[in-house]
């Protein structure tokens, strides 16, 4: 008989509306791909801690913001802790999926992350700037960002937010990793117009400077994705490290890169499955 076919829970909210970009094309382009491979069931992040007993593995993948469904999350991670599900990304994570407060570490650790300080008391370790950003510690998708002059922000240092000075960049890059190996890089070139993508030709720099930050992270398998910002400069300063659900702009790619990029995520989610299966 032939052997059974791996089986993944697909965790995505199809219905979610992202600004300037169709969160569930890629994963409707994504699935149709995978189930060459892998006997695959789609559910909602709300429907996850129910569904997951069966299962070879469980992809998170465009399930929307924790912070619209932080019980029915809070309740999927613990459930997939208890029961030692396999999760992918693993919930080892050390950057968004626990929260901003690795910005604050790192930025202290004297990474080339964006000054950022949590509390009033810190403000003199920034660089002076005319305006800051202040966001919430727990924020995503830019929700709850604001922008303030520097004569009100120590008002808003209440200690659950992250607080960086205002960079004048050139423009956004993000670097695309599975299992530690880079994939592609996406450039946002108009500052205005973050979500008009294009292909990013990234350099021996350019990738030390994210791979110090994959290798921080130390998750093994999964997807990131590594944001930064250009300074007038020239240099790179991290943005963010998505490591929970990273949206991946596949359609600005061609043809030919979203093949590979299959080919490489459906080979790690074979080798992520086909070790959870296999005697220990």
């Amino acid at each position: 008989m032939p052997a059974a076919r791996p089986r993944l829970l697909y965790v995505t909210d199809l219905a979610y509306e992202a600004r300037g970009r169709r969160y569930c094309d890629e994963d409707i382009f994504l699935t149709s791909r995978l189930r060459a491979r892998f006997d695959l069931a789609l559910c909602h992040p709300l429907d996850a801690a129910a569904l997951m007993d069966g299962f070879g593995a469980v992809v998170v993948r465009n399930s929307g913001p924790v912070l619209g469904h932080q019980q029915a999350y809070d309740a999927f991670r613990a459930r997939a802790l208890a029961t030692g599900a396999r999760v992918y990304n693993p919930l080892t994570g050390k950057a968004d999926m626990a929260g901003k407060q690795y910005l604050l570490d790192l930025s202290a650790a004297g990474f080339p992350v964006i000054p950022t300080v949590g509390r009033a008391e810190d403000l003199h370790l920034l660089p002076a700037a005319e305006r800051y950003v202040v966001k919430p510690m727990l924020g995503a998708d830019s929700l709850g960002l604001r922008v303030a002059p520097a004569g009100q922000v120590a008002a808003l240092a209440s200690g659950q937010v992250l607080i960086q000075p205002c960079v004048d960049f050139v423009h956004e890059v993000s670097f695309y990793f599975i299992d530690d190996d880079f994939q592609y890089a996406l450039y946002a070139p108009d500052p205005e117009r973050r979500w008009e993508l294009k292909a990013y030709a990234a350099t021996a720099a350019d990738l030390e400077f994210a791979r110090r930050f994959i290798d921080w992270n130390d998750l093994g398998h999964g997807i990131q994705r590594v944001d930064a910002c250009r300074t007038r400069d020239g240099d790179l300063l991290l943005v963010e490290l998505e490591d929970l659900n990273p949206y991946l702009s596949l359609a600005a790619l061609p043809e030919e890169a979203r093949d590979a990029f299959v080919t490489v995520f459906t080979a790690s989610l074979s080798r992520f499955v086909h070790g959870a299966l296999s005697p220990a």
